[in-house]
């Protein structure tokens, strides 16, 4: 049996998170500017944020398995060394085709954060499973929140070429303290990686709490999702015609998250997750109804997506931690599962955001948002689903 990780190397797995995953993101920023020196259309280099989460799905469903086989120090350095690689291929790209495929590589590469809070979750010390996947959790989402934020000042200062390479440096030094800080003993695992792979699709039906796990997660993303894409594209027209800039300092408004998710950590450690999660959906809710009365109230949508945000990022470090608990020692597999899903079900919401929004307003989009959510809170609780 391992040592329980250390606080500093929860705080390293934290930052691999965060400073992986803003890779996925921090190009949107100069997306424009990419495409006047690659003298291409936007419409094509628009694509790059879909590469990117195409990636990210596929290593999530391809690559998190690793975490069940490989030591953590060795997979996550090795991932991180990948993602500089690909970052550096990035920077050097003479055309759109060899930027998307690199990007390809960078998401797929970024998944290494859903590795970080599975080996958090597994190498936690007795009793506080909960509050090291939190913790990973809000090193993701701080990562998430202020990606854009770096990647445009790095981009008016650097360039964008010279973005990428800067984010490439991190994660090399990501590598190399992944690589002397994480732990060295690698899982005890009796099956192939091939055989883990074809394993991944009968998770669900062996684990009744897993398929729960999958609903109510992807019912809050999807109405998170909904939330953030049909508000950015309701606050760029009448009568509110703000400028990205102004729409995008709205997201600072998820800092709440960050701030609750190491408390969400000790309480679901001290009492059930269920109820942890059950909680929290319903500050997501409340807050959506806020979004729904408020909208021509500044401080009202602020105050709303702090707990929109708050509520589904604690919701998922409680619902991770639980998914872990099902079986330590499969936990990279189960957290595979989940995550694919859970994406998958979230990209539902980005995908129907605008023709809700057009279709039927602010109040349909809230309302459906609303729905999702409260359609949740039964299902957290539900002691078995039978097959």
């Amino acid at each position: 049996m391992s040592r329980p990780l250390p606080r500093s190397g929860t705080l390293l797995l934290a930052c691999t998170a965060g400073t992986a995953i803003a890779n996925n993101y921090a190009i949107q920023p100069a997306l424009t500017s990419v495409a006047a020196e690659l003298d291409v259309p936007v419409s094509l280099i628009g694509f790059i944020p879909t590469a990117a989460l195409a990636g990210c799905m596929t290593g999530f469903a391809l690559l998190l398995p690793l975490a069940d086989r490989l030591a953590p120090n060795r997979l996550v350095a090795v991932q991180l060394t990948a993602l500089a690689a690909a970052l550096t291929l990035a920077a050097a790209a003479p055309g759109a085709s060899v930027l998307l495929a690199a990007y390809l590589l960078i998401g797929a590469a970024a998944s290494v954060a859903g590795q970080a809070g599975t080996i958090a979750g597994r190498h936690a010390s007795p009793g506080r499973r909960a509050t090291g996947v939190a913790t990973v959790a809000a090193g993701m989402s701080a990562g998430i929140l202020l990606s854009r934020l770096a990647g445009g000042a790095l981009t008016d200062i650097l360039g964008w070429r010279r973005m990428l390479l800067v984010f490439a440096a991190l994660a090399l030094l990501g590598a190399v303290a992944a690589g002397t800080r994480l732990p060295r003993q690698r899982p005890h695992s009796g099956h192939s990686y091939r055989a883990v792979l074809t394993s991944l699709p009968p998770l669900l039906r062996e684990f009744p709490q897993l398929r729960r796990a999958v609903v109510v997660g992807g019912l809050w993303y999807f109405a998170f999702n909904l939330i953030w894409v049909a508000l950015a594209l309701a606050l760029a027209e009448p009568p509110h015609s703000l400028d990205p800039t102004a729409i995008g300092l709205y997201s600072l408004a998820g800092l709440l998250g960050l701030a609750v998710l190491p408390l969400t950590g000790r309480l679901a450690d001290r009492h059930t997750p269920a109820t942890v999660i059950t909680t929290c959906v319903l500050a997501a809710a409340a807050g959506t109804i806020l979004l729904a009365t408020g909208m021509n109230t500044p401080p009202a949508i602020v105050l709303g997506l702090a707990l929109v945000d708050a509520g589904c990022f604690a919701a998922q470090a409680a619902n991770m931690s639980r998914i872990i608990a099902l079986d330590p020692h499969r936990s990279g597999s189960l957290t595979s599962v989940y995550l694919v899903l859970y994406f998958t079900i979230g990209a539902v919401g980005t995908a129907l955001a605008a023709p809700l929004l057009d279709s039927f307003g602010w109040q349909g989009v809230t309302l459906a948002a609303l729905a999702a959510l409260l359609l949740a809170v039964p299902l957290v609780s539900r002691p078995s689903w039978s097959g």
